[in-house]
């Protein structure tokens, strides 16, 4: 009886999650936050949320999940000139997600095997995972995608790698940051509640 329940509370949780990404997604300064020239995607965060709290089988589905809507609007709604070529590529638009709920979800396990306090725990595996994403899908589409994003961009290709390295430096530290700072406070109530019961 009591693994029945806390099946039916995993799934309720997974269900909520894939409800906030999918919201996070359609919907405008949910997903990221304008800041100035930049926008930081917070989208990760649920992601991360979902690793830290259920697992990191749960976290590569929630991943999955954003992945798969990413690849399905990059053909049915493009956000930009680049999604219409880089997202179509499942590698690019789903693999990385996955990643970064199986990578945040196994760095939490095994910060907390190696007795880390649980706040600072929370944190790396918040900057690992928001930076998974970020690596990931910049170096994927430099590997498979530089003379489009060259072309797109108005660069040289020999520019390309240049202009990849600044948005990590910029909107990819900031995202990390925000992940490190954010995961622990949404995480922290919600393994306090039902970490437990979700044994």
């Amino acid at each position: 009886m009591q693994n029945s329940k806390n099946k039916t509370l995993r799934l309720t949780l997974l269900g909520v999650l894939s409800a906030i990404i999918i919201i996070q997604t359609f919907v405008p300064f949910l997903g990221y936050i304008p800041l100035g020239v930049l926008n930081i995607t917070i989208i990760p965060v649920t992601v991360i949320v979902a690793a830290v709290v259920l697992g990191p089988k749960e976290g590569a589905i929630i991943g999955g999940i954003w992945g798969l809507i990413v690849f399905i609007r990059a053909y049915t709604m493009p956000t930009s000139p680049m999604a219409a070529y880089v997202f179509t590529n499942p590698i690019i638009s789903i693999l990385p997600r996955i990643l970064i709920g199986l990578l945040a979800g196994y760095a939490y396990n095994g910060f907390t095997k190696l007795k880390m306090r649980r706040s600072f725990a929370l944190v790396l595996s918040g900057v690992i995972g928001s930076l998974v994403n970020t690596v990931l899908v910049l170096g994927l589409i430099y590997v498979f995608y530089k003379e489009v994003y060259a072309s797109v961009s108005n660069i040289a290709n020999d520019q390309v790698i240049g202009a990849l390295l600044a948005i990590v430096g910029t909107n990819g530290i900031f995202e990390a940051v925000f992940a490190g700072i954010v995961v622990p406070i949404i995480a922290r109530p919600l393994m306090g509640r039902w970490r437990n019961r979700l044994k």
